[in-house]
């Protein structure tokens, strides 16, 4: 009796853990180092995948400001400059704001004139958060000051719009 409830009790915890498995997109967005090297031993394919939206575990990493996971990812992917149409990897970690992946990502040679489906980059999505820091290091590595949206709009006309002095002055 007592062997059937242990077995009971072994199959319940088994169905429960696999249960509670986490994607390598929901590690993405908010799991942790050990999570995705472990994801990454198992099958370093699914580091490259890209979910329903097209967006790849990289992306989603960047946009959550999930630091240890991207920069992790940084170093894994295929592609750095994998745009999913709503933007690429320095796109996301702009538009998060941290500048740890901006740098690395900038380090790995990342695309900083990749455009998304609006015809931003990474500079203008900069200029129109008012991400000063990030803007700074984007213009110091060579990203395009004159690239302009599907709009017509270039880093420069967000920053007069947004009234930054600081950008307006970088930006001329």
């Amino acid at each position: 009796m007592i062997k059937n409830y242990f077995l009971l009790f072994s199959l319940f915890l088994t169905f429960c853990l696999h249960a509670q498995t986490k994607s390598v997109f929901d590690i993405a967005r908010k799991g942790n180092l050990v999570e995705i090297k472990n994801v990454f031993q198992q099958n370093p394919k699914l580091i490259n995948s890209v979910d329903i939206n097209g967006y790849t575990p990289l992306i989603l990493a960047c946009y959550r400001g999930n630091e240890e996971v991207a920069l992790f990812l940084t170093e894994k992917v295929s592609d750095i400059n994998y745009n999913s149409g709503m933007g690429s990897a320095i796109m996301a970690a702009v538009m998060s704001g941290n500048s740890a992946i901006v740098e690395k990502l900038i380090a790995l040679k990342a695309n900083l004139n990749e455009v998304d489906a609006q015809g931003k980059t990474a500079l203008i999505y900069a200029t129109f958060f008012n991400k000063n820091e990030i803007a700074k290091m984007l213009i110091k590595a060579g990203a395009n000051l004159n690239i302009k949206d599907s709009d017509g709009k270039s880093a420069q006309d967000f920053a007069t719009f947004n009234k930054n002095t600081e950008l307006i002055i970088l930006l001329n």
